[in-house]
């Protein structure tokens, strides 16, 4: 089974005591890919470090993190215009709207987003997006700023049927991670009427973690628990969702 991870945080300091040792379980498991989304100026360095050291199961994203959007974003956007200059990245991320905990800097967010939107249309490159409690903003930059160039995952998706086809609609896929295993997710409800095509695995470790892990500090291994959990809600073999989901991050990342 070759699945592959879109979205994790191995290089998070969580794992300084077993790096290597998560990452050796996660290619054990099958999970034969990983996708790392930056979030601020100071996770460059450790995630680059560790691209460097698995060059062949890794890929690397450049982007600031909306929670991370402060009053000095633009220095920071400005570097991260840099790093992307290097060519390395397979996309632009993890960028978004995040107003859970704190809107002081709604505005700077917003400009932080459709700046980042921007270099995504200008490079070519497929997006990695956060949202919470932030829909109906998000909705509104992103149909202002689709002209047909904009392409990407809505991470950590967990909304409603309603806001599902409002993604799809706007030409996103739907990133699914241990969220859909719990008990009171919705999302499992209307799950089968979505187009496989359309959908594609994540961790978010370490964060997240799906049943049977859940209050476990989460990890890319534990994909198998989500893959397996979503084949089930489809009637599928797992082998076959996994198939569907690698096709899909391969044609929408790796342009394979």
């Amino acid at each position: 089974m070759y699945l592959i991870d879109t979205h994790t945080h191995v290089y998070d300091h969580q794992f300084s005591l077993d790096r290597n040792e998560a990452m050796q379980r996660a290619l054990d498991a099958g999970v034969k890919m990983m996708l790392l989304p930056n979030v601020d100026a100071s996770t460059i360095a450790p995630m680059l470090e560790l691209h460097e050291q698995y060059p062949d199961c890794t890929r690397v994203m450049m982007g600031l993190q909306p929670e991370e959007v402060k009053e000095d974003y633009k220095e920071v956007l400005s570097l991260m215009e840099k790093e992307l200059e290097r060519g390395i990245y397979v996309g632009v991320g993890e960028i978004g709207l995040d107003f859970y905990w704190d809107a002081t800097y709604e505005n700077q967010q917003f400009d932080a987003f459709e700046t980042q939107l921007d270099w995504a249309k200008q490079l070519g490159l497929p997006l990695s997006i956060h949202c919470r409690n932030a829909f109906d903003k998000m909705v509104k930059i992103l149909e202002k700023k689709q002209d047909g160039g904009l392409r990407g995952i809505m991470h950590c998706f967990t909304g409603t049927e309603e806001e599902a086809k409002v993604y799809l609609e706007l030409g996103f896929h739907l990133g699914l991670g241990g969220v859909t295993t719990y008990k009171n997710c919705s999302l499992k409800e209307y799950l089968p009427i979505l187009p496989l095509e359309r959908i594609v695995l994540e961790t978010d470790a370490p964060y997240l973690a799906p049943v049977p892990c859940r209050g476990k500090r989460n990890e890319p291994a534990f994909l198998v628990h989500t893959a397996q959990k979503i084949a089930d809600i489809l009637q599928i073999p797992v082998e076959e969702l996994a198939e569907a989901t690698t096709k899909n991050v391969q044609t929408l990342f790796l342009g394979l």
